[in-house]
């Protein structure tokens, strides 16, 4: 079972510490929402997960599948079976989305997929998130409208077929008609791989697409609050003052620093397509 095991997590950025010990299970094939104030740790508990080298974990331990991917590059994490769809996508002039994709899909197989394998299975994951048939041959995100890189991540999430895919606001910037479509695709790829799914997300009516099972609360970075679905529908209807009340909690002022504009993907797709290289 590819489950995921968070304890005591500590994480500095800068030499500011962000996370405060976050604990946090979740087993293979479930969905969970990850929410809390803005500035609070949420996007950097996922960077963590996932590896990216500007945070530093501190203390604590990160298992998934039995291994402690603290001792694995970013790209060895996502070999593992893990994916981030990011909050910023970034454009990567030069690479394509199908040489990128076809690079990370052969770094996981024993033999390299077949051209008419992987046009076949493109072509309709391009169909299914409704994008321009031209996607495979663009630079990978360059010159796309805000909507159109959030659906292309799910392209990808679609084509790795990821055992755990952590999703950073991947519902933002997307119009009512591209949330449905983008749910519909998470769902279906769930269904059919057994994915798990650890989701950051304001936004109700993403949220009740998805039908996450577990809520957690982050506040000050730490998990502060665990519950179900019913959860994340009383912070959409009231917001956060009443945690704060009931748990008797002091919201930190000093909130987490924007994150520079380097994108960990940056990092992937050169150490996936060195890797290609060298087979």
């Amino acid at each position: 079972m590819k489950n995921l095991e968070i304890r005591d997590l500590h994480v500095c950025v800068e030499d500011k510490e962000i996370l405060k010990g976050v604990d946090l299970s979740l087993k293979q094939g479930e969905s969970h929402v990850l929410m809390g104030p803005n500035g609070n740790g949420k996007s950097t508990l996922l960077a963590a997960i996932m590896g990216d080298p500007r945070y530093t974990v501190t203390s604590g331990s990160i298992i998934f599948d039995d291994k402690d991917i603290l001792k694995m590059p970013v790209n060895e994490r996502s070999i593992a079976g893990i994916f981030l769809g990011m909050q910023y996508p970034q454009e990567i002039n030069g690479v394509t989305n199908s040489d990128f994709l076809r690079a990370a899909m052969n770094v996981r197989r024993d033999r390299p997929v077949s051209l008419f394998q992987f046009i076949k299975e493109m072509e309709k994951t391009i169909d299914d998130l409704k994008m321009s048939p031209d996607l495979a041959h663009r630079f990978l995100n360059e010159g796309f409208s805000g909507g159109e890189k959030k659906r292309n991540e799910i392209v990808q999430m679609q084509m790795l077929k990821p055992s755990l895919a952590m999703l950073d606001e991947i519902d933002s910037g997307l119009d009512v008609d591209a949330i449905k479509i983008v749910a519909d695709a998470i769902n279906r790829i769930r269904q059919e791989n057994n994915m798990s799914l650890l989701i950051v997300s304001h936004y109700d009516r993403f949220l009740e697409l998805i039908k996450p099972e577990i809520t957690h609360v982050l506040v000050n970075g730490r998990i502060v609050l665990t519950g179900g679905p019913d959860l994340y529908q009383k912070i959409d209807q009231q917001g956060y003052d009443w945690i704060y009340e009931q748990y008797n909690i002091e919201p930190e002022i000093e909130q987490e620093k924007k994150r520079p504009q380097l994108s960990i993907g940056s990092c992937a797709v050169r150490e996936t397509l060195k890797g290609a290289e060298t087979k």
